[in-house]
């Protein structure tokens, strides 16, 4: 990591996720008269012939989150099993090489359609890093000053690691989701001095790549550039299970999609994960439930945060 950035970090106690805490942060809330259009467009890149499920689970997690239009762009060998699988959404198919990533031919369409869309979310599923590390650059660098909010999970940051600065560059208000293992990665250090003070690397790694980031673990941290930091102390052991990380990115984007900004999106979208994975140990034990039923607990945990909601009795 460069120096100068490294000397940029706030000192300031991490804001701890509570109710009480995010019942004063409230998200935007869609006018009571209003339509889809008004709970914002959500876009979700990704999928793979050999790992079709993450995207599913990205996308309709941003539905669960409140996301009222929801496009999937993958590939052209899956994209009907994912559009019958999530039948709320518009899905179009994606020219893919031949390790079953999404080929560069398809960043016209996809830039196309994020530019209508107010978050976009990019990685579930994907494979191929090569491609990835094509693609990913090329539509944020082809991204409207006003376009949406970027999201990237799992295989879609890998290419910070080479291009740091490419939010930056571009003006683009992004969020990353990586765990321990992965920022280190991208940083290029060991994953101990993660593990040992994974607070000052959340911060270090906001300014250094001049996006929010969500660094992944027993205990989350979440960090806005030159902004303030919050830490999330919900969920157990239970999460750390195939497409958990799916879902949460997808409830990041949904979040965004609704006009939460970046920090205030990728905040409550790990406590709300957090919980949900709690509430599925109360009733089913603390191993052995399933990421796709992760998403069924969001909008009634949502209600229970959002005054004058009329949330589920418990």
């Amino acid at each position: 990591m460069h120096q100068s950035h490294q000397n940029k970090t706030r000192s300031e106690e991490p804001i701890i996720l509570t109710p009480e805490f995010l019942k004063s942060w409230p998200l935007p809330q869609p006018d009571e008269n209003g339509d889809k259009e008004d709970r914002g467009r959500v876009l979700v890149v990704g999928g793979a012939s050999i790992m079709p499920g993450a995207i599913i689970l990205a996308a309709t997690a941003a539905l669960r989150a409140g996301a009222g239009k929801l496009q999937i762009g993958t590939g052209a060998s899956i994209h009907q099993a994912v559009g019958v699988a999530v039948p709320e959404a518009l899905v179009f198919p994606l020219p893919e090489t031949k390790e079953a990533g999404i080929d560069k031919e398809a960043v016209d369409e996809i830039v196309a359609k994020a530019n209508n869309a107010n978050a976009l979310l990019i990685g579930p599923g994907m494979v191929d890093a090569r491609a990835v590390a094509k693609v990913v650059p090329e539509v944020i660098g082809r991204l409207e000053k006003d376009g949406p909010v970027v999201v990237l999970d799992a295989e879609g940051f890998g290419c910070l690691k080479d291009l740091p600065e490419l939010f930056q560059r571009h003006k683009c208000q992004g969020v990353i989701t990586p765990h321990a293992g992965e920022m280190a990665s991208l940083l290029g250090i060991d994953k101990s001095a993660i593990q040992n003070d994974p607070a000052k690397i959340a911060r270090q790694a906001a300014e250094y790549f001049q996006a929010v980031v969500v660094l992944k673990g027993a205990t989350t941290y979440i960090a806005e550039p030159g902004g303030k930091m919050y830490c999330n102390t919900t969920g157990n052991v239970g999460l750390a299970t195939s497409g958990s990380g799916d879902t949460l990115s997808g409830i990041v984007a949904g979040l965004a999609a609704r006009g939460a900004p970046p920090v205030q999106a990728a905040a409550w979208a790990v406590y709300l994960h957090g919980s949900a994975g709690d509430s599925l140990a109360e009733r089913f034990g603390p191993l052995g439930f399933l990421a796709r039923e992760l998403l069924a607990e969001v909008p009634g945990l949502m209600a229970q945060l959002t005054p004058n909601s009329k949330a589920p009795a418990k």
